[in-house]
């Protein structure tokens, strides 16, 4: 569990509301984790929360997904095989800039007398929203309304309504709306999650032009020759009389409107904006597609692009909301059912936020939100967000695995780096390379291969996507399961794995990781499976297959003797899973004596102290547990919960959405409920004290995790849905969506009862609670729940967080 102590914002400067993140006054104490909070973005391109004006400021970013600067690794002593090549997300030109100047008086929020102070980041329009009243030193109010939004619709796209009206008398009003090159790259202060600081000048300067009330600017990436182009456009509404002008540099560009403002009369200025990144296109062509975009904005209107990002998300909404209801018998039970629906709404819409337009790139750990973990890759998007995508939005799903799919060839190169047959997939990357310097907690974890196949499993159970299956995904499966025999070895009548970290990365480089030897059995029959049978029934894929991967049908006899002959540790004395082969002889680590600034572990003691221990820095068999529960006998869950448990330390946030699933299958409830809301509340309440550096986009998936796998009892081992519902007392309606093919299936639970409806599609066969259900089309049907929280609520659990 969590030593930390959760950071409660005060409600009277962030009132909970079920739809919005609000803030009622100027709070500067939380400036950095709102700057997170409050960022926007859509897959491709984020901003973080940064006010107009740019400053005040924790840490500023605009960030394209994909877009990054490469760096030598440097080693005191290299090896054979170590990661070369570093890649980081890079900072680029900040288009955010808005100042204002009233009779030549600047507004800067720190100083500025606000009568009236609000923002908010609206989840059901994807825009962020601020409003304020200023009086200048001359006793003159100003009103200011500013809406920022990144368009779902047009991938490039960006834009920004600003709006300033001077109240009680007439002024002279200078708006200037800027573009500047001047990133300001995080440094790792000695914390590894952080991102690595550039010296000397990453973005160098191509092309840079200004015409009419339009700015363009272009620049390269030093090392990775990635070339960017970015502009800024646009439109002055007013009635009162103005003239503007531009100006631009290599760096730098400024669109000035001076205008002569009279008392309650608008001045709204539209800021369209725009980025292009490609690795071939010279800069003159990503110039050209910056220009057309923004003529096609400036065609479209403001309020045009307004609605389709309102229309995008009621269309999310419409299949990914979890809507809870819950006791109205008092209004603590009321409040708590609010923040917890505004949680839940808070973590999807950010998940939303860093996939909706990835497309040809993966998920970054902190999606767009923040620069830590240099913006790279893990195997995060496979096991913790794509069940949310696979149910919900399984175009963004797919996309996920074709990028992978695009990685095959460097994946291939690395296995070779590592003396392997097959393919490795980079354990952190933006380009395909492996990035992680550090092999024993990265390199060493050979399970993001099992991890990549498991998620092509699911997607294409829950979707029936076997023409994936057969192209892309069959290709894939051979690799990797060349790589697990190559890796592995028989001794005796058992296969084994040596040498290999699991998802714990408090124990490295061990034999037989109980993870990933599950996960490798699964990958190697899965790859049989499929390939014998596109061997009976697809002869001219098969062909094709051969082609491109020089498969010899003997291999899969290899890869089925492997996955019938994995060796799966027991320990007969303790009657549970060693964690592998050495876990259970070393010292238990002294929790007792371990106080809590010293967590995370990772911060303040040396990884060989870290390692000599049994210390588990996030769930590791527990996982294994959750994703191959029907591997394990309910008993020996429980006997590894109670021994696990105890040993996990809270310090990633991977953990509390496995730990709390877990505990609510083992009927564990008073733990349940506090992995719940941890898992849940893991920003909201920066619980791992490091929100200022971005989203924790693993523990926002991990949420969707906790009510659906949780609360809603779901499971659908090898493709098969059931429920078994454990709805909380003072929770009476829970309401989500599932894509399955093509079907959507329409669930509602209730304390006593569940009703399940097909909105579209055929006949769906499912299980609630051991019994079968078939349901068809638009006719719901109910069934009754047998109680399971025995009169149990979740309220202290609850106050151990908030």
């Amino acid at each position: 569990m969590s030593r930390r102590e959760p950071v409660n914002l005060p409600k009277h400067v962030y009132p909970v509301d079920p739809w919005r993140i609000v803030e009622k006054q100027y709070y500067p104490r939380f400036l950095a984790q709102m700057e997170t909070m409050f960022s926007v973005s859509n897959g491709y391109l984020g901003m973080r929360g940064v006010s107009e004006e740019g400053k005040p400021v924790s840490e500023n970013g605009t960030f394209i997904n994909g877009f990054y600067e490469k760096w030598p690794i440097v080693y005191g002593e290299e090896a054979y095989g170590f990661a070369k090549t570093g890649q980081t997300i890079v900072n680029v030109t900040d288009s955010k800039i808005i100042k204002l100047y009233v009779d030549d008086e600047c507004f800067y929020l720190p100083v500025a007398n606000l009568l009236a102070f609000q923002r908010s980041l609206d989840m059901k329009t994807g825009t962020l929203e601020r409003e304020l009243l200023w009086e200048t030193a001359s006793g003159k109010q100003v009103s200011i309304k500013s809406t920022r939004l990144v368009s779902y619709k047009y991938k490039h796209l960006a834009t920004i309504a600003y709006e300033v009206k001077v109240l009680n008398a007439n002024a002279s009003v200078v708006i200037c709306s800027e573009m500047r090159n001047d990133p300001c790259n995080q440094s790792n202060d000695g914390d590894p999650r952080r991102a690595k600081g550039f010296k000397g000048q990453v973005l160098i300067p191509q092309i840079y032009y200004s015409k009419d009330r339009r700015i363009v600017l272009s620049h390269t990436t030093r090392n990775s020759k990635i070339n960017l182009a970015c502009g800024i456009e646009h439109e002055i509404e007013t009635d009162c009389p103005y003239e503007y002008n531009s100006e631009c540099a290599q760096d730098f560009g400024k669109v000035s409107i001076s205008v002569d403002a009279r008392a309650g009369v608008p001045i709204k200025v539209i800021k369209y904006i725009s980025y292009h990144t490609d690795h071939s296109d010279i800069p003159n062509e990503l110039c050209s597609r910056v220009e057309r975009t923004l003529n096609r904005a400036v065609f479209l209107g403001w309020d045009s692009i307004l609605s389709t990002q309102k229309q995008y998300l009621d269309e999310f909404w419409h299949q990914s909301d979890i809507l809870i209801e819950g006791s109205s018998d008092s209004v603590e039970a009321y409040q708590r059912t609010t923040e917890l629906q505004q949680a839940i709404r808070f973590n999807l819409f950010h998940v939303l936020q860093a996939s909706a337009r990835a497309e040809g790139n993966g998920i970054p750990a902190k999606g767009l939100s923040g620069q830590a973990y240099e913006g790279q890759y893990f195997w995060d998007t496979e096991i913790y967000l794509l069940p949310f995508l696979i149910y919900t939005a399984p175009r963004s799903a797919k996309n996920l695995l074709k990028f992978r799919y695009s990685m095959l060839d460097e994946a291939r190169k690395r296995a070779r780096d590592l003396n392997l047959k097959g393919a490795l997939f980079p354990w952190r990357t933006i380009n395909g390379e492996e990035a992680s310097a550090y092999y024993p907690a990265g390199t060493a974890q050979y399970h993001i291969n099992a991890d990549i196949i498991y998620a092509l499993k699911k997607y294409v159970e829950v979707t029936g996507d076997e023409n994936f299956l057969y192209r892309e995904g069959a290709e894939m499966l051979v690799e990797t399961a060349r790589m697990w025999v190559d890796l592995g070895f028989f001794e005796g009548d058992s296969f084994h794995i040596h040498g290999v970290t699991g998802p714990d990365e408090y124990t490295a480089v061990v034999n037989n990781n109980i993870y990933t030897n599950m996960m490798a059995r699964q990958n190697l029959q899965y790859a049989a499976q499929t390939i014998e049978s596109i061997f009976q029934d697809y002869p001219d894929r098969f062909a094709s297959l051969l082609d491109s991967t020089n498969l010899d049908m003997s291999e899969v006899e290899e890869w089925k003797q492997a996955a019938a002959k994995m060796y799966i540790p027991f320990a007969e004395e303790m009657g549970i899973n060693p964690q592998d082969d050495d876990f259970l002889n070393k010292k238990v680590w002294d929790f007792e004596n371990t106080p809590a600034h010293k967590y995370p572990l990772l911060l303040h003691y040396h990884p060989l102290v870290i390692y000599r221990h049994q210390v588990i820095k996030q769930a590791d068999l527990m996982l294994a547990m959750f994703l191959l529960g029907s591997e394990f006998s309910p008993e020996l869950k429980k006997s590894n919960f109670d021994y696990y448990d105890p040993l996990t330390t809270g310090d990633s946030s991977l953990s509390a959405s496995i730990q709390g699933v877990m505990a609510f299958e083992m009927g564990y409830l008073e733990k349940a409920w506090q992995y719940f809301y941890r898992g849940m509340f893991m920003d909201l309440n920066d619980l791992g004290g490091n929100v200022k550096d971005g989203c924790h986009m693993a523990a926002m998936g991990g949420s969707w995790m906790l009510m659906i796998y949780g609360i809603a009892g779901m499971r659908d081992d090898n493709g098969t849905l059931s429920f078994n519902p454990r709805l909380p007392q003072d929770m009476k309606n829970l309401r989500f969506s599932l894509k399955v093919g093509d079907r959507v299936l329409r669930v509602h639970m209730e304390e006593n009862s569940a009703s399940y409806l097909l909105e579209q599609g055929s006949e769906l066969v499912i299980y609630h609670q051991g019994e079968e259900v078939r349901i068809t089309a638009e006719i719901p049907v109910i069934v009754n729940s047998k109680p399971f929280w025995n009169g149990s609520s979740h309220e202290e659990s609850r106050k151990l967080i908030a």
